[in-house]
């Protein structure tokens, strides 16, 4: 009896860690200078984030500013927010946000010019995670 209990409890620790293993993986590669585009790509990746996603996004280009400190771009109807305060809940949500290794040298900037919870992306492990089975890529 005894060693059908352990072997019953083994199989639930598998099967709760291949639950674990099986959330859904995000990645959004936001590159638009448009603010409402931008301020979509948020309030998607924000949905995602509650339903239990994990979001990873990647800002290049005009998108890349909504990375920087002296950034402010317009709010967005019809809550009054811009797409960098949706940014800025993601990454306290525990979203990966990063800018393209090509944006900060190509914009005059450096890594302190970055909001905090923004890297610079590595794009081999950018690419070893968006060939990972099951990530979900979306552009914007």
């Amino acid at each position: 009896m005894k060693r059908n209990s352990i072997i019953l409890s083994a199989l639930l620790a598998c099967s709760l860690s291949g639950i674990a293993q099986s959330q859904t993986e995000t990645f959004f590669s936001v590159t638009s200078a448009d603010n409402q585009a931008q301020g979509m790509a948020m309030v998607l990746a924000t949905q995602m984030a509650e339903q239990k996603a994990a979001v990873r996004i990647l800002l290049c280009g005009p998108a890349g500013q909504l990375a920087l400190k002296a950034y402010e771009p317009p709010a967005l109807k019809p809550r009054n927010v811009t797409p960098k305060q949706m940014m800025a809940g993601l990454i306290k949500g525990g979203a990966t946000v990063e800018v393209c290794a090509l944006f900060l040298p190509n914009a005059d900037k450096v890594p302190a010019d970055l909001i905090e919870g923004v890297s610079v992306a590595k794009p081999p492990e950018v690419a070893a995670y968006m060939v990972k089975s099951g990530v979900r890529a979306f552009g914007f």
